[in-house]
């Protein structure tokens, strides 16, 4: 009894001293499977670049092809309806232009695989350089790996050789302790699990296959990618759908500018208001009343206005209709005698002329008063121009020196702007809109009062004046006497953050860009001065950054 628990013993802790050596080799070789991981790769075709003061090249493999890119070194813009020639391993050949400004090669060695040179000759107007080249690719495909063949993950594999280990384990126990169906049935889940994995590995040398086709067709189609340095991957081909530009940094020194709110007002000798002196109602002309943005001209009739009169006014005015009526008649009669008698020479001409002329008055002053009673005010244009403002409604009662309609000449508009200081020896300026369209501005005078604790200034904007609007704010951007040394830049290369930062994309290689913090100041309407976070020399985007920005 003794001897047959022996074995038991020896048994059960030979299983589970397999199993541990299972365990500690299987996680070993994995972490040594996850040691050297390499660093992220970018996802896209083979290719090769080079550059030169002049022109950048980027030759791409795409199958039995290469796609050649050809830009500007300095502004990252495509040179296009340029000679090539390319030293080929089969000789001189010359590429052809394809409509998105690439120009293609046929390359049938490049199926061959592994490392090629090329060496392109570039001549583009009165630029001619020569650029060399490499590309790495692939070597053809062949019968998979046996790590392929095995296709098990490393997670698959452990759990495999757990049991393999525990197993074997079990078997040695049967072997010990005599007991053949122990031994069968621990002889038929070995095989079982080694079933399982020959069928596991061929079917991962299936989806291996798989996976390297679809990878294939991934980079196909090139995409542009942040990596995880922060840095953004472009491919050419994308940069040319993003448009993207760039300069050569400098620094020199530029004059200070003063940034300061204002707003869209009328030209004050363009723009007029329609008024009514007296109270009274508001009725249309023909045609009704103008709308707002119609076009007026000078002396137009916008509408009439119909004072209203009260009970004792027109007691009053019809007492003083029935006393002139009288007196009329009066005259009449007087006039006809004078008339007779003058013809005997009874009465002088002088008297009758006097009661003729009396007469004359009296009818006038008769007409005016009938005048005031039923004749409206016309509403007239004192400019031409667009009517900017006006909710004339017909029967509505206006007040004496009540605004009705607001003309301005759109084509003449000013901006004013409100400074905490004094301007001196300001003749121009600038002003951006919320938009980002800058204007031209011409400086008018400044006021001598302070409103709120700022002195308004007056500038004229010079140029086109097509979709601005009075009242619409903006910035206004005066230069003073001060200097600033610094980095010029256009306002579509600052890019903000989310976090408030504002940077600027750097061209660290053909198709690397990578963001860099700067401090930027307002210069002007379409610059802005970077103080410090980049360097002279340095190549920055100019126009796209915020596409690039978006990229993920």
């Amino acid at each position: 009894m003794f001897r047959k628990f022996r074995r038991i013993s020896c048994a059960i802790a030979f299983a589970v001293v397999a199993t541990s050596a299972t365990l500690t080799v299987a996680p070993a070789h994995e972490g040594h499977d996850h040691a050297d991981e390499p660093p992220p790769s970018i996802s896209a075709a083979p290719r090769g670049e080079a550059a030169s003061a002049d022109f950048e090249l980027v030759a791409v493999a795409r199958g039995d092809a290469i796609d050649i890119y050809v830009d500007r070194f300095a502004t990252n813009e495509p040179v296009t309806g340029a000679s090539l020639v390319v030293e080929t391993p089969a000789g001189p050949a010359t590429p052809s232009e394809q409509p998105d400004g690439a120009y293609r090669l046929a390359a049938p060695w490049l199926a061959k695989g592994g490392r090629t040179d090329l060496v392109v000759s570039i001549t583009a107007r009165d630029l001619t350089d020569i650029l060399p080249v490499s590309i790495e690719t692939p070597p053809p495909q062949t019968s998979a790996s046996p790590v392929a063949q095995a296709g098990l993950s490393a997670d698959l594999r452990t759990v495999l050789l757990i049991g393999g280990g525990f197993v074997a384990g079990l078997l040695v126990a049967a072997v010990a302790l005599r007991r053949r169906r122990a031994a069968i049935v621990a002889l038929a889940c070995m095989a079982f699990a080694g079933g399982v994995e020959q069928g596991r590995a061929h079917e991962g040398h299936g989806h291996e296959e798989e996976k390297g086709q679809v990878a294939i067709r991934a980079n196909s189609e090139e995409r542009a990618q942040r990596l995880s340095d922060g840095t953004v991957f472009v491919p050419k081909s994308v940069q040319r759908i993003f448009a993207l530009r760039s300069l050569v940094t400098e620094k020199a020194r530029h004059p200070k500018v003063a940034e300061l709110p204002g707003r869209i007002i009328p030209d004050p000798a363009a723009s007029g208001y329609v008024q009514s002196s007296v109270g009274g109602r508001l009725s249309a002309s023909t045609g009704g009343f103008p709308r707002l943005g119609t076009r007026v001209k000078q002396g137009d009739i916008l509408g009439y206005v119909t004072p209203p009169l009260q009970a004792i006014d027109l007691s009053d005015m019809r007492q003083r209709q029935g006393e002139l009526d009288q007196q009329i008649s009066i005259v009449e009669r007087r006039v006809a005698r004078y008339e007779q008698l003058a013809a005997g020479g009874a009465v002088s001409r002088t008297q009758l002329e006097e009661a003729r002329l009396e007469l004359e008055g009296l009818r006038d002053r008769r007409a005016s008063i009938e005048k005031a009673r039923r004749e409206p005010e016309a509403l007239v244009a004192p400019v031409a121009g667009v009517i900017a403002e006006g909710t004339a409604v017909a029967g509505q009662i206006v007040q004496p020196s009540s605004i009705v309609f607001n003309i301005v000449d759109p084509s003449r508009l000013w901006v004013e702007a409100l400074s905490f200081e004094t301007i001196e020896g300001a003749t121009s300026a600038r002003a951006t809109t919320y938009s980002g369209r800058s204007l031209e501005l011409e400086y008018r005078g400044a006021g001598f009062a302070d409103r709120s604790q700022s002195v308004p200034v007056h500038f004229s904007i010079v140029g086109d004046t097509g979709g601005l609007r009075a009242g619409q704010f903006l910035t206004v951007l005066v230069p003073t006497r001060e200097e600033k040394e610094g980095i010029a830049v256009p306002r579509t290369s600052l890019v903000r953050g989310s976090n408030g930062q504002d940077f600027v994309y750097e061209h660290i290689g053909p198709e690397r860009f990578a963001p860099r913090s700067v401090r930027a100041e307002p210069l002007d309407g379409e610059n802005v001065l970077i103080m410090s976070g980049v360097a002279a020399g340095k190549r920055i985007v100019s126009q796209g950054a915020e596409l690039l920005e978006h990229v993920r």
